[in-house]
């Protein structure tokens, strides 16, 4: 890996000088073994924007080294985003230069989409990390821009920990990670009724549903694999608590599945359905939150696992069930 050749200040362009020690390989992929922190992808637009040059002359991605080229790479400063930064309090429970782990309240939704210009995880993170003088809260740019790399997401009325990438490289490296399915994610959910056997797989397509294309269905016309494990830690008369734990992570995942076993999440109207509780049970949302995030960390590799209290609104129905 390198460093730059001249120190320079947040905000100014960094420039690399490298030397190639040997013939036939492509400049991106070479580059992408020469750089610390740039994915394959930044590279290879730093090259179509003309931002790397082969001898003094521009290239593309799939130009071929010979031994002795000067390859210079200038890296222009990360530019602001559109997204408005807000102060919105959020719940730290880690943060280095590389991510942020926090704890999502229920209600909050993740990234800015229509019907939700504002008032986002994004938008408190930016103001959280607005920061330019490149200390630990600082940003150092996701695809050029200065904005978090949101890597997972969580619905806007489940609760729990969710990671945040801070640069390019850890976004990428997390990525991988849930690609691979090395990323273990827990979650607690209380659903009606009890499932049997109380423990057990739920394995199945998940895509849009086909009359409905604003829900998921675990019985789509195309979709893809979704496995979810379960197991039961509290049984009581008219709902469970369930131990929930994904190996894939496709939208509405949990509450599909549980609604497709004839368990929906209570407080969950989109997969649910309306019911008369005996313990005048009620929920204002879908009672389902992410307990435990174990992942490996970007740049070290050392193992990290964040675990979050259920949240008091969950936590009261679950005590009146005991009761």
């Amino acid at each position: 890996m390198t460093h730059p050749d001249t120190a320079s200040s947040p905000g100014e362009t960094i420039r690399h000088v490298l030397r190639c020690e040997s013939d036939g390989q492509r400049l991106d992929t070479w580059l992408t073994t020469r750089l610390d922190g740039f994915s394959r992808a930044r590279i290879q637009q730093l090259i179509k924007d003309g931002f790397v040059l082969v001898d003094g002359k521009s290239r593309k991605p799939h130009h071929v080294l010979q031994a002795g080229n000067r390859v210079e790479v200038s890296i222009p400063p990360p530019q602001p985003t559109e997204l408005k930064p807000e102060s919105i309090p959020i719940n730290l429970l880690y943060e280095d230069s590389d991510i942020l782990v926090l704890n999502k309240p229920p209600g909050l939704v993740v990234h800015p989409a229509p019907g939700h210009a504002s008032g986002t995880l994004v938008n408190a993170l930016l103001h959280h990390c607005g920061d330019t003088s490149g200390g630990r809260s600082s940003l150092g740019g996701i695809g050029g821009e200065l904005r978090p790399g949101i890597v997972h997401r969580l619905d806007k009325d489940t609760s729990g920990v969710l990671v945040v990438a801070k640069n390019q490289a850890a976004l990428d490296h997390l990525a991988g990670q849930f690609k691979r399915h090395s990323v273990r994610k827990e979650y607690v959910a209380l659903v009606w009724g009890c499932p049997h056997p109380e423990t057990g797989t739920i394995e199945s397509l998940v895509g849009r549903d086909p009359h409905n294309r604003k829900k998921m269905s675990a019985k789509p016309r195309a979709g893809r694999r979704a496995v979810t494990h379960y197991r039961v830690l509290e049984r009581h008369e008219e709902a469970s608590v369930l131990k929930v734990e994904i190996e894939t992570g496709r939208t509405h995942q949990i509450r599909v599945h549980l609604a497709h076993i004839g368990h929906p999440v209570v407080g969950d109207t989109q997969y649910g359905r309306a019911r008369v509780s005996k313990h005048a049970i009620k929920a204002s949302r879908q009672l389902l939150h992410a307990e435990r995030l174990a992942f490996a960390h970007p740049r070290t590799g050392k193992p990290l696992e964040f675990h979050a209290p259920i949240p008091e609104d969950m936590s009261v129905v679950i005590r009146a069930l005991r009761a």
